[in-house]
């Protein structure tokens, strides 16, 4: 199983890495062109705005990885342990159910351009520019339904045991 996850991150990163990559030489590809050639590709600009959703979710699934992603934490720290992690798996299980559901409909929305055989620019299906938002969104789910069962699980240890995890 951990060797799974390993090929997961590895995928996760890489592709990340590759997106940023990409967007900064197309940019700065296309900004070269257009003050020092005038001239341009016309199918950059829609590319980009495309690199930059895949960018943010897939960043998104990087930061669910750890449970890293932006919260507000204020009053967490007045808590003991073991109603901090009550709250964890509340917040985790809600996670869940608000991912499920835009996964849900991401895909139903995939499947309806994928029927209409809708394009974007190039002549690309318009559904795999938007598959992101389905794997995504289900990818955050699952991790946040683990993380929410590792948290209950932890809910239940001793005090010696629970005093010695980092929340």
């Amino acid at each position: 199983m951990k060797a799974l996850y390993r090929i997961i991150h590895r995928l996760e990163d890489s592709l990340l890495i590759s997106l940023l990559v990409s967007m900064i030489l197309l940019s700065s590809g296309q900004i070269l062109m257009r003050n020092f050639f005038d001239s341009g590709v016309i199918w950059i600009d829609p590319l980009l705005r495309a690199l930059v959703l895949w960018t943010g979710l897939i960043g998104a699934t990087v930061a669910s990885r750890d449970n890293k992603h932006i919260r507000i934490d204020l009053i967490s720290r007045f808590f003991n342990k073991r109603i901090h992690l009550a709250i964890q798996v509340f917040v985790g299980l809600f996670t869940v159910t608000i991912c499920t559901i835009i996964a849900w409909h991401g895909s139903r929305w995939v499947l309806m351009d994928y029927q209409d055989k809708l394009t974007s620019f190039a002549d690309l299906p318009s559904w795999v520019l938007e598959m992101i938002i389905p794997l995504a969104f289900g990818l955050i789910a699952l991790r946040y339904l683990i993380h929410s069962v590792c948290w209950f699980r932890m809910f239940f240890l001793s005090d010696e045991e629970l005093g010695s995890i980092n929340l």
